[in-house]
């Protein structure tokens, strides 16, 4: 019973990511089964926790060398399409200044992303939304403890 059980499985799996990579693109694909830069970043210097409307949260982190973002990296508890725009949104972010940042939009990522189903398009915006806010906090630091 158990292998039939298994072997369901693995061909439930199979067609979920044939159905995926075709509605979604290679690049899209990989990025959901192995996100770059996911995680959080110890010692960041801006990060962000939003809440999209569709009830996903994302976070991004920021560590700045200089003027420019040496490393970023997300979080997100979302759908396939949160791991990708965030993944991207963090991509996009290193190398360039918190100006230029500032100017990422979720349009940009949606490009970036593929073929992202249009009734997600929302995730590239939370995840440009996100990116903002943790440049604000980078910018704009609160209060210390201590």
């Amino acid at each position: 019973m158990s292998d039939d059980f298994d072997r369901i499985v693995a061909v439930l799996q199979e067609t979920i990511n044939e159905d995926t990579r075709a509605a979604w693109g290679e690049e899209a694909f990989q990025r959901w089964v192995a996100p770059p830069n996911r995680g959080a970043l110890e010692n960041a210097d801006g990060s962000s926790l939003l809440r999209g409307t569709c009830g996903d949260s994302m976070a991004i982190f920021l560590r700045f060398e200089g003027e420019r973002v040496g490393a970023a990296s997300f979080e997100t508890d979302g759908c396939g399409p949160s791991v990708v725009c965030g993944s991207i949104a963090a991509e996009m972010a290193v190398g360039r200044t918190a100006e230029e940042i500032l100017d990422i939009t979720g349009e940009e990522i949606l490009s970036r992303a593929g073929q992202i189903p249009e009734d997600h398009h929302h995730c590239a915006f939370l995840a440009a939304s996100s990116l903002h806010e943790a440049v604000n906090s980078h910018m704009h630091p609160g209060p210390k403890d201590g």
